[in-house]
C-alpha cells in the first residue's frame, strides 16, 4: 500500500496529511491558506493522488509558514508512501499550458533533493497570497521528499495562470513518475541498485 500519514506540530502551525499514491484524486484541503488549497486541489486531481490536508497555522503574522510546513509535510508523505522505491518510473516530465502560459517540470526521484526554479512570477501577489511562496513550497518539499525537481517556465503574463501551470505540471510529472513500471519486474531503477 503506497501511502502515508504525517503529522506535524510546531509552535507556529499543526498539519495533518494523508496520501495514496494509488488514488483516484479524491481530496480534502483546508490550509488556511486559500490560494494554497485550490494548488493542492489541482495537484491532488490531476496527479489522481488521493491528499488530505489540514492546517491550523499563524496566518495571522503571514501565510509563510503553513505554506512552508505544507510543504514539508507533503515531501514526507511521498517518501514514506514511496518506501524503496522498487519498481517505478523514477523519471517524468510534463510541459503544461495554461491559457497564454506553459510551464515545464522535470522530476527524478533520485533520494537526492534538489530544485532548479526558473518561474518568474509577474506579480507579487495573487488575491492575498505572497507569489514568492510558491518557491518556499517547493523548496520544502524537495528537501523532504529526496526528489529532484526542475520548474521551467516557457510563457506566459498571467501570473495566476503561471502557477498554476506549475502546479499542474508538478502533478502530471510525479503522477508518471511514482508510477509502477511493469518491465522493471520490481528492480530499484538504478545501476546502484538503491535509490
Amino acid at each position: 500500500m503506497r501511502k502515508a500519514d504525517i503529522d506535524r506540530a510546531t509552535a507556529e502551525t499543526d498539519v495533518t496529511l494523508s496520501v495514496n499514491l494509488d488514488g483516484a484524486g479524491i481530496n480534502d484541503i483546508s490550509t488556511g491558506v486559500g490560494f494554497l488549497d485550490h494548488m493542492l486541489t489541482l495537484f491532488a486531481v490531476h496527479g489522481r493522488f488521493d491528499l488530505t490536508v489540514k492546517c491550523a497555522g499563524d496566518t495571522a503574522v503571514d501565510d509563510h509558514h503553513s505554506v512552508e510546513d505544507v510543504g514539508i509535510c507533503l515531501g514526507r508523505a511521498f517518501k514514506t508512501a514511496l518506501g524503496d522505491r522498487a519498481g517505478i518510473a523514477r523519471y517524468a516530465d510534463a510541459a503544461v499550458p495554461m491559457d497564454e502560459a506553459l510551464v515545464l517540470c522535470a522530476v527524478d526521484i533520485s533520494g537526492r533533493g534538489h530544485l532548479g526554479y526558473d518561474l518568474p512570477v509577474p506579480a507579487q501577489k495573487i488575491g492575498t497570497f505572497d507569489t514568492e511562496l510558491v518557491e518556499e513550497f517547493f523548496t520544502a518539499f524537495v528537501r523532504e521528499s529526496g526528489v529532484t525537481l526542475h520548474l521551467k517556465y516557457l510563457a506566459g503574463r498571467n501570473a495566476h495562470h503561471i502557477v498554476e501551470g506549475a502546479f499542474k505540471a508538478f502533478a502530471r510529472a510525479m503522477r508518471q513518475a511514482v508510477k509502477v513500471d511493469p518491465e522493471l519486474a520490481g528492480a530499484v531503477p538504478s545501476s546502484k541498485g538503491v535509490l
